[in-house]
């Protein structure tokens, strides 16, 4: 299957450590080369990159390897094709405006037999189950909420809904944003790490790199990364449960 990779920071960082990790899973230490992409938000806007080229060969990833976009929220994702065809419109994350704001997805997972109906804005362009899924979950969040965007505690129980539902049809494992927060459903595999003061060193599992963070932040820096695998081997991440939805804010996972 595929592999996600997010971020949430409660000041903008950049993700070129763990990225040059992760990267490096689609299609040398992994199998995973079958497409990838990342977006970044920035304000009210999005970067967003993808490629169906793998990782490990696209001159794309070498870009966000070396150059250090700072965002409090990252979405990134290598592909291993299982629904849909290896092509551009089939790479994730994908990228949808609700409320005013750019949305961003990404999915790991198959999901089996989900076709709902879709009468609305939200189309899918690509092939995929997860693009569907995507699309569905923004018509239902239209639906229920109108034009108005809800509180985050409110978006927060309908995500819980609308997970469990679409889990039913497979693995759901996601990662969802607007670039306030970011959501993100485990069924099967996540993890997460909170790195915040007092910084230490940590090291790449994939890849020979290493960065002393206390050198690169402040004390009042947090960053939370969430990933399908553990990206380091000397520090210890938090394994979600099954079934579990979290929502991290300003680096840190939230309860509402």
């Amino acid at each position: 299957m595929c592999q996600l990779l997010g971020m949430n920071c409660n000041v903008p960082t950049d993700i070129v450590f763990s990225f040059t990790g992760f990267a490096t899973r689609g299609g040398r230490t992994d199998a995973h080369k079958d497409g990838w992409g990342i977006a970044f938000f920035e304000g009210a806007g999005v970067r967003h990159f993808v490629d169906h080229e793998a990782a490990i060969n696209s001159p794309i990833a070498e870009l966000i390897k070396r150059y250090p976009i700072k965002s409090k929220n990252v979405i990134a994702h290598i592909r291993k094709a299982t629904v849909g065809q290896v092509a551009l419109e089939n790479c994730h994350p994908f990228v949808r405006e609700l409320w005013g704001r750019y949305w961003v997805f990404a999915h790991n997972g198959d999901l089996k037999e989900f076709a709902p109906t879709l009468d609305g804005a939200f189309r899918p362009v690509g092939t995929t189950d997860s693009e569907w899924a995507f699309c569905y979950i923004l018509q239902q969040l239209r639906r229920r909420f109108g034009d108005a965007a809800p509180t985050l505690s409110a978006l927060l129980g309908a995500m819980r809904e609308l997970t469990a539902e679409i889990s039913a049809y497979g693995t759901f494992n996601m990662m969802l944003s607007d670039g306030r927060a970011l959501f993100t459903h485990c069924s099967t595999k996540l993890y997460y790490i909170v790195r915040q003061y007092p910084f230490s060193e940590a090291r790449l599992s994939d890849e020979d790199m290493r960065v002393d963070f206390s050198q690169v932040t402040t004390p009042n820096d947090r960053v939370a990364i969430i990933v399908t695998e553990p990206l380091t081997a000397n520090e210890t991440w938090t394994a979600f449960q099954t079934g579990e939805l979290k929502v991290f804010v300003d680096g840190q996972p939230v309860t509402l």
